[in-house]
């Protein structure tokens, strides 16, 4: 199987759409099974950023896209939008071997990303359901904090108990965007994964547009990291030559 990680399009006025152009090409020629946006589709919230947004979403050729709403999704009362736009389901079976679950992290108004005790309890009482399965969790906001991302290094505020919950779970991936800055934690058995900015002209860290390939094959995830235009690596090689992609 082969999902594709989106994060912070911002449609609006960081949007790039010759950078779009190029993500539609190369994501296509993948032929994903899943396409997962992370968050921040819009800008700030606008009717006319959803309506451009979900249109140009129809170019990608899978069969499946979710949308995770994000912080910028929010403002402006949008987030009484988004589900109109871009209705998911929170549990998704994506095979026989894989689910993909959901979280909503973000607040009307709020910059900072919060889960809450009702969704965290829902969170435990679903993954357990799915003893046999490979696990992702894909949220908008970042679970653990991430360099090169300044001093606001401010992650969902109830992070501990997120955290205790996926190891408590089996989680085996998390997928997370907000900070437009691509980065792995690797757990062990949990890899934590953060993908960078696809379209928007605000990068961090390669300073270039990003996003994620995740390729499970016999219940083995591999995630490479694809700049836009250019190569694809294994994300692992962002941290293990650190100032090697410092330098870039």
């Amino acid at each position: 199987m082969i999902i594709v990680q989106l994060s912070d399009l911002h449609v609006g006025s960081q949007f790039q759409p010759e950078i779009f152009d190029t993500v539609v090409k190369e994501v296509n020629e993948l032929n994903p099974d899943v396409i997962v946006i992370t968050g921040d589709l819009t800008n700030e919230g606008m009717m006319k950023e959803y309506e451009e947004c979900k249109s140009l979403l129809t170019q990608f050729n899978t069969k499946k896209i979710l949308s995770i709403s994000g912080n910028h999704d929010y403002r402006n009362t949008g987030y009484l939008l988004f589900k109109n736009f871009f209705p998911f389901e929170t549990v998704n079976e994506l095979n026989d071997d894989i689910v993909l679950v959901t979280l909503g992290t973000a607040r009307p108004d709020r910059n900072e990303g919060e889960v809450g005790y009702r969704q965290n309890l829902w969170l435990e009482r679903t993954m357990k359901k799915y003893k046999d399965k490979v696990k992702i969790l894909a949220m908008h906001h970042h679970l653990v904090a991430i360099p090169d991302t300044g001093s606001d290094q401010l992650t969902v505020i109830d992070a501990g108990d997120v955290l205790r919950t996926i190891l408590d779970t089996g989680v085996d991936l998390v997928l997370c965007g907000h900070k437009h800055r691509p980065w792995i934690w690797n757990f062990g058995k949990l890899m934590v994964v953060n993908a960078g900015a696809a379209t928007s002209e605000r990068v961090r860290g390669l300073f270039e547009n990003t996003y994620n390939i995740i390729t499970i094959v016999d219940k083995q995830i591999k995630v490479d990291l694809k700049i836009v235009g250019g190569k694809r690596v294994p994300i692992d090689d962002i941290v293990n030559n650190y100032s090697q992609f410092g330098d870039e």
